[in-house]
């Protein structure tokens, strides 16, 4: 008997053993094809560097970078390259309202202006109180002025410019280190009731009616997480998201992460621009690899499926419920199933078939992440170049649909 037993057992491994090989085989080779379209797409030279991944509920499938990060010193763009990934930024603001919320520290239904030393009121409608929830959802009628793109931005202190391109398009502004401001600075010249910056800050909807999308009311939302929990922005999420998931290369500031990990950034292929950032940093700001963002991306597809880790069922459920109706929009996106415009939660858009994510565009910078809750896979796409024409356009959703295609097999 044990004679059998054992060679049960023997036979068993050996199965086991030659199925698994067969699998990582499979992998091996779907992987390698993959890598092959995405090559061929980057050899059209539209993208100086970026990476992809892959992920499910439960790892990353894949993750690869291609490309430079910096052309000049044919250093690769790598898993472990870090940059900053825009308004794909915004989906950590919601999280950390509902940490907050959890903490009993804010209620998404709060009026803003319990927790602001400034007045802020919607000069077309001063009796109606502009809440939390209204900023989370777009709905606040807060509006990004002129002064957002040119009182916003500041250049990192000691860089060599050395012929770099100052001015993005005809409104982006850097300007100068030693004029940098703080985000309160801002937020209270922009929309204080006397602010030297209220120019055009506020529309003409009553707040909470219509959905227009505001980086100005991301940032404020992040300042109110700051009042309420007597923690600075960016150390309230380095406690209760980015160390529990072991993002470890992540943060909001230079200061905060390697540098020599930083990749550059690219107006077009031929053009770098100097390395920046801004004062309302919270609204796209934060600075991160696809090897940390994948894990991030994971664990938003568990708290979809009640089993997340940093948030309760309770709060990942109104993150992802969607707040709005129709009547809430203006002009809805119908066309394209990665625009998160066509209904949002707590600062997690949706898109019009069902993708649940956020896209990113910066000076240099253009993001993607999204999952798709019918089969729990998501995908992520982190680019240091620019485009603005018809064939990055195609490129930039060929390496997404090319990530569409082979995911499944992974």
């Amino acid at each position: 008997m044990g004679r059998i037993l054992l060679l049960m057992i023997t036979s068993w491994m050996f199965t086991s053993c030659h199925s698994m090989k067969e699998v990582r085989l499979v992998n091996h080779d779907v992987k390698d094809s993959l890598n092959v379209a995405v090559n061929k797409i980057y050899e059209q030279g539209l993208f100086n560097g970026f990476a992809v991944s892959v992920v499910n509920e439960k790892s990353t499938l894949y993750q690869k970078g291609f490309g430079f990060s910096d052309v000049k010193e044919k250093k690769l763009y790598t898993e472990n390259t870090i940059q900053n990934i825009a308004s794909v930024s915004k989906t950590f603001v919601g999280i950390a309202l509902l940490k907050a919320q959890e903490l009993g520290k804010l209620n998404l239904d709060d009026p803003v202006q319990k927790y602001l030393p400034f007045k802020i009121v919607n000069p077309h409608f001063p009796q109606t109180p502009i809440t939390i929830r209204q900023l989370a959802t777009h709905t606040s009628s807060i509006l990004d002025n002129e002064f957002y793109v040119s009182k916003n931005y500041f250049l990192k202190p000691d860089q060599d410019l050395n012929g770099l391109k100052l001015n993005f398009d005809d409104e982006q502004v850097f300007n100068p280190t030693d004029s940098i401001i703080s985000m309160p600075v801002f937020l209270e010249n922009v929309l204080a009731e006397n602010g030297k910056w209220n120019k055009n800050s506020f529309s003409a909807y009553k707040p909470g009616s219509i959905y227009e999308y505001s980086n100005v009311g991301t940032a404020l939302a992040a300042f109110i997480i700051e009042k309420a929990t007597g923690q600075p922005f960016n150390n309230f999420t380095k406690e209760y998201i980015l160390k529990p998931l072991q993002m470890k290369d992540s943060g909001w500031s230079f200061e905060e992460v390697k540098f020599s990990k930083f990749s550059r950034l690219y107006e077009n292929p031929e053009t770098p621009l100097p390395y920046y950032q801004s004062a309302t940093y919270p609204d796209g700001g934060f600075i991160t690899s696809i090897n940390d963002l994948s894990k991030y991306l994971t664990e938003l597809i568990k708290g979809y499926n009640g089993k997340g880790t940093i948030l309760t069922q309770k709060s990942y459920k109104e993150y992802f419920t969607p707040q709005l109706t129709a009547s809430n929009f203006t002009e809805r996106n119908d066309k394209n199933p990665y625009s998160e415009s066509y209904n949002v939660g707590i600062f997690m858009g949706f898109g019009y078939t069902g993708y649940i994510g956020h896209t990113g565009g910066d000076p240099g910078v253009m993001s993607m992440l999204f999952f798709d809750p019918k089969n729990n896979l998501g995908r992520i796409m982190i680019f240091n170049t620019n485009f603005s024409d018809k064939k990055g356009n195609d490129a930039f959703y060929g390496i997404w649909n090319v990530l569409e295609k082979y995911q499944k097999k992974l």
